[in-house]
């Protein structure tokens, strides 16, 4: 989660993906890639963003995009392409409700226009409304890549400087450090214990080398995922690049596990899993009660009317049908009812006390749940979440998060904090930022002759990444002319270099000046700027 350096050891893709009609297309990437691997320390391999969709469930971002307020020009232009759960999130900022962004920085090396986009999703989220968190993941530098805290202090400073530079409030927001705030490490404590070696093992690779400081460490960065959530459980989006989503779904797998209740929708009094559920549902639906003895749906019928039903007719394998009908049978002349299921995941007795008289209407109390037959999914969940953070739980919502695509190393292929020239830090002297654009790899022709007539390949260059990701800044008409200009053949290389060059210089000038007017700001921030670890 931490924004170490997420273009360090990533092979990139182009930022904007042409189409035949010469307009920039929200899903680009390497066609034809053969895997996806996110490994949140450095190794990860994103050939292709689309199959992000396919392989690990993250939902492309063009698709709620009408429901987001005043969406940033980076959502706009397709840069963020990708969520989970981001609804929450926009519907929350758009009715004014409570909402919250969190990311943080692994403080190993300058800033640089990589980290540039998450500190702008941070400060966009927080002109909307939403609680604003940025935190220095000192502990996972220490732990992970063994940065001493003096190294840790220098970087730190100034991750915040250009944060603070370019538009975070801090007097709205939040500012901390994972070393110096005890709250997040007791939050820590109290998830680790729903965490396990063996869950480790699988989601990052850990083996009996692995370092328990390094163990720790993540454990701490799901606390930091959930700490906007100690206050108020409310929807909160985590901005990463792809390779971070090991730690968001794990963070909401935590969640999850961390509720003293779990809520679903039931037929029985015994458990159906999701597919037969799914199909018991539709069987209720079919079926007539006034079609039997009693004008009752039982279990019974339904098993019977499944048993009748040829399996090439249902929606299931044959050991999920054998599964529901044992199940069913078993139930016997039970009646199949639908309702809303309190499942007791790990609440006290006091709570599921509390939620057995917070419920009206008709109900079944069981040992371990309560069946509610005059409550919907929805409000069975503000229920749950309202008597168990009166019972002195946390009530976590899931995470949510956004995904944006890498930028190219200017040399082509990644981007690289080893190699200056691949990379530009926001602390970077003006003129030498204007050389490394003027010196940047393009997708522009051979010749200027050949450019003018088949056109340039904006999607596969890394300085119209710099008009898009950054130098057009919110004026996306002047980013659609640039792509179209390069596309058409009007635009050449050498003077679009000339342009982007200037107009790098021209930002660094403007953004180093505002850091220094910051300076005295972030003395008076609430955040330590001194580890308390170091000796």
């Amino acid at each position: 989660m931490s924004g170490d350096d997420p273009h360090e050891e990533t092979p990139e893709t182009a930022g904007t993906t042409g189409s035949e009609s010469g307009e920039p297309l929200p899903d680009g990437g390497a066609a034809g890639a053969d895997d996806v691997a996110l490994d949140p320390w450095g190794s990860s391999t994103v050939s292709d963003y689309r199959k992000l969709f396919e392989e690990f469930g993250i939902e492309e971002f063009d698709e709620i995009l009408e429901v987001v307020p005043n969406p940033h020009y980076l959502m706009r232009r397709g840069v963020i392409f990708g969520h989970r759960d981001y609804r929450p999130v926009a519907e929350a900022m758009q009715n004014d409700e409570p909402a919250a962004v969190l990311s943080g920085f692994m403080p190993t090396g300058d800033p640089h226009i990589g980290h540039k986009l998450v500190f702008d999703e941070i400060i966009w989220h927080q002109q909307q409304g939403a609680d604003a968190y940025a935190l220095i993941a000192d502990l996972e530098a220490n732990a992970a890549r063994g940065m001493t805290w003096e190294e840790i202090d220098e970087h730190a400073r100034d991750y915040l400087l250009s944060l603070l530079a370019l538009g975070f409030d801090p007097e709205e927001g939040t500012l901390y450090r994972q070393s110096a705030n005890r709250e997040l490490q007791d939050l820590a404590f109290d998830l680790g214990a729903e965490a396990n070696f063996s869950e480790f093992q699988s989601i990052y690779g850990f083996d009996g080398e692995t370092d328990v400081s390094h163990m720790q460490s993540v454990v701490t960065q799901m606390a930091d995922i959930l700490y906007p959530q100690l206050e108020e459980p409310k929807p909160t989006v985590i901005p990463v690049g792809p390779d971070q989503d090991p730690h968001v779904r794990l963070a909401r797998d935590l969640a999850e596990r961390m509720r003293f209740f779990k809520v679903s929708e039931a037929y029985a009094s015994f458990e159906l899993e999701p597919e037969e559920r799914d199909l018991v549902a539709d069987f209720h639906e079919r079926l007539d009660p006034a079609d039997f003895d009693d004008d009752t749906l039982r279990c019974t019928h339904v098993a019977d009317a499944l048993e009748e039903t040829p399996l090439s007719d249902l929606d299931v394998d044959a050991a999920t049908l054998d599964s529901v009908l044992t199940k069913l049978e078993e139930g016997g002349m039970e009646p199949l009812r639908p309702r809303t299921r309190f499942f007791d995941r790990r609440a006290t007795e006091e709570a599921f006390d509390a939620l057995i008289d917070a419920i009206d209407g008709e109900k079944r109390v069981y040992e371990n749940h309560v069946d509610a037959f005059e409550i919907d999914r929805d409000e069975a969940e503000e229920l749950a979440r309202e008597v168990e953070v009166e019972n002195g739980g946390y009530g976590f919502q899931p995470p949510s998060s956004i995904y944006h695509r890498f930028m190219t190393g200017l040399t082509g292929g990644k981007m690289s904090s080893s190699v200056p020239a691949s990379h530009i830090s926001l602390l970077d002297d003006p003129e030498d930022g204007y050389s490394k654009v003027k010196a940047a790899t393009t997708g522009g022709r051979e010749t200027a002759e050949e450019q003018r007539e088949k056109g340039g390949r904006a999607d596969e260059c890394p300085v119209y990444e710099l008009y898009a990701y950054l130098l057009s800044g919110d004026d996306d008409e002047f980013a659609k002319r640039v792509y179209d200009e390069c596309v058409g053949g009007e635009r050449l290389c050498g003077d679009c270099k000339e342009q982007a060059a200037q107009l790098m210089k021209e930002f660094l000038e403007e953004h180093q000046e505002k850091r220094e007017e910051v300076e005295e700001l972030l003395e008076e921030a609430d955040i330590e700027l001194e580890s308390p670890r170091r000796r």
